[in-house]
């Protein structure tokens, strides 16, 4: 078990949700922060920006810089790193958390929707990785950490929003070839994806129900935090589910990560790819296995 104090940590997508209860978790152990995102300025639509989360990880204990970064655009994500190793010196960890999401199949996915998925989920994974590369071989516990699902060959995770499938499938698969082209380096890859829907601002669909059979970016952090404080590779090239992982390191109170804790009763809803087949053929929902 290693420890994340003034370990360098930088966060895609990290003014809001996910991203953000993340960069708290780490702040905790005293980690550097490096809060990136598109969002400078205060949206009246969407709580959060780069700024004001990095004011809560000062608060939180540890160290943070905002930067504004297009993961779509090469010299952006440059600039994002050379931020991150002018103000701390170094990378040790690059978190890929920001996603473009259109549940829409090919006839009915615009070119441009498409375009921006590839860019923002399977292709930026690409190329921060590949621009922190230089900075994550010096590292004594470099780590590659991307939302992206288990890769599930089931047509019915296809047929109907096979474009966004693809794009998260992509990012997984550079996971698992990451991991082994990185082996040399020392590097850990790794992806994590929720078990449940996560209740953020992400959530536009269910409206009450969705909230009380979801779960709080809380749980995501919680996993993040235990990949990251493993060394020598002891994770890499997986395929994470938040609950499972958890469960196989001794967490046993789930109900803390309920999202409307007056609630417990209600029945979880399981996230994208993870979803039983009675689900997703009937629209029904009902609780998870083993709960």
């Amino acid at each position: 078990m290693t420890n994340l104090n003034n370990k360098t940590i930088i966060i895609t997508g990290a003014s809001r949700g996910i991203g953000r209860e993340m960069a708290l978790k780490f702040a905790e152990q005293g980690a550097n922060l490096v809060i990136a995102a598109k969002t400078s300025e205060p949206n009246p639509k969407l709580p959060g920006t780069i700024h004001s989360v990095a004011e809560e990880v000062v608060r939180a204990g540890g160290r943070a810089i905002a930067v504004q970064v297009d993961v779509r655009d090469e010299a952006s994500v440059e600039h994002m790193i050379q931020a991150a190793v002018d103000e701390f010196g170094g990378i040790d960890v690059i978190i890929n958390n920001a996603g473009a999401i259109a549940l829409a199949g090919v006839e009915s996915t615009p070119l441009k929707k498409f375009d921006l998925m590839m860019q923002v989920n399977f292709r930026a994974t690409f190329l921060c990785a590949q621009k922190a590369l230089p900075y994550l071989k010096k590292s004594e516990n470099p780590h590659i950490l991307s939302l992206s699902p288990p890769i599930d060959m089931d047509p019915r995770w296809l047929r109907n929003h096979s474009p966004y499938t693809l794009t998260k499938y992509g990012m997984s698969i550079l996971t698992m070839g990451m991991s082994d082209e990185f082996k040399r380096y020392g590097i850990s890859v790794n992806a994590l994806w929720p078990r449940t829907v996560i209740a953020t601002s992400a959530i536009s669909f269910g409206g009450q129900q969705a909230i009380n059979g979801a779960r709080t970016p809380a749980i995501m952090a919680d996993a993040a935090s235990e990949i990251l404080n493993t060394g020598n590779r002891e994770i890499t090239g997986q395929l994470i589910i938040d609950e499972e992982f958890l469960r196989e390191r001794g967490t046993t109170d789930f109900d803390q990560y309920r999202a409307n804790p007056d609630k417990l009763d209600a029945p979880l809803m399981p996230d994208l790819f993870v979803q039983d087949e009675e689900a997703y053929v009937t629209g029904k929902q009902p609780p998870l296995k083993g709960l």
